[in-house]
């Protein structure tokens, strides 16, 4: 995976700092194969804006949220609403599968923060199921931790 993956830092943020704003943009290309992962303090609308995605709505987001003194890290996915292809019963399916390999993307695009701060491979993962903007469902699975590339 790591060869498929194309990491962009934005000007804001830097490999280590700060953890909050943090903020996750994940979009795929089905053709290469190619994830692309864009960390910043805001979400990159620009890779989300395209035609494409916008008809499929299968990219994810994610962030650092600071809860007194720990974090969690929640991910946020569109099931329904919109010009999607599948109900929202088929699509949660589809992007709690892929999961895993969301998650081993965004620990490994980012691996110099864990390293900084290796409190969040502790960090509950929070992954919000959400239809129209709102939350339809949210699971939690694990930790960072469990999503390390032995590679």
């Amino acid at each position: 995976m790591p060869e498929k993956l194309k990491v962009i830092i934005s000007i804001d943020v830097t490999e280590t700092d700060p953890i909050t704003p943090r903020r996750y943009t994940l979009t795929h290309s089905d053709a290469t194969g190619e994830l692309v992962l864009t960390i910043g303090s805001e979400y990159n609308r620009r890779q989300i804006s395209g035609w494409y995605t916008r008809l499929m709505r299968d990219e994810v987001l994610a962030e650092w949220i600071k809860q007194d003194t720990s974090y969690s890290l929640d991910v946020y996915c569109h099931v329904s609403g919109g010009l999607i292809f599948g109900g929202s019963s088929m699509r949660e399916s589809i992007f709690l599968s892929e999961m895993p390999l969301v998650l081993e993307a965004l620990r490994f695009g980012d691996r110099l923060l864990f390293d900084r701060y290796v409190e969040l491979d502790e960090a509950v993962i929070k992954i919000h199921l959400q239809s129209s903007g709102r939350d339809y469902r949210v699971v939690e699975m694990g930790t960072p931790r469990e999503y390390v590339l032995n590679k």
